[in-house]
């Protein structure tokens, strides 16, 4: 079952989030979790099998330049992730299904996403679930 992600749900989030950035302590993600789904046009929701979740979508309004778009606002699929163990069954679509909603139901009539160049199962996703890539890039940094 996917429901809207609520303030007493933060360790659960947290805690999968963790899986997606694991270079975050889960405290941190807590953190950022409760500022996130506490900001107008953001949300998460959480997948749950039984009182168990088993996965997590983020996702918001984007009113800047969103590539690829050419409307404003657009829904952005932020992040998204299902236990190792549970992925294949339907769940990151689900997750996906509920965003997409969202979005609508704020007016948006496209809706985005991103992931990492090295990011095979993402990128694999995105695609199977309707998504079209419409630019790949490398961002650089330097120190001054």
């Amino acid at each position: 079952m996917v429901k809207q992600a609520e303030l007493s749900d933060l360790y659960a989030i947290a805690e999968l989030a963790f899986e997606l950035w694991p270079k975050h302590t889960i405290d941190e993600l807590k953190d950022e979790m409760e500022e996130y789904i506490s900001k107008k046009g953001c949300v998460i929701f959480l997948h749950w099998d039984g009182d168990v979740p088993t996965g997590f979508a983020q996702c918001s309004l984007r009113i800047d330049y969103v590539e690829g778009t050419t409307t404003s606002p657009v829904g952005y699929l932020e992040g998204i992730c299902v236990r190792e163990e549970r992925r294949n069954e339907g769940i990151g679509r689900e997750l996906l299904e509920a965003c997409e909603r969202w979005a609508r139901e704020l007016g948006c009539i496209e809706f985005a996403s991103d992931c990492e160049l090295s990011n095979n199962d993402g990128f694999l996703f995105h695609i199977r679930s309707g998504f079209s890539a419409v630019n790949r890039i490398a961002c650089f940094t330097k120190n001054l």
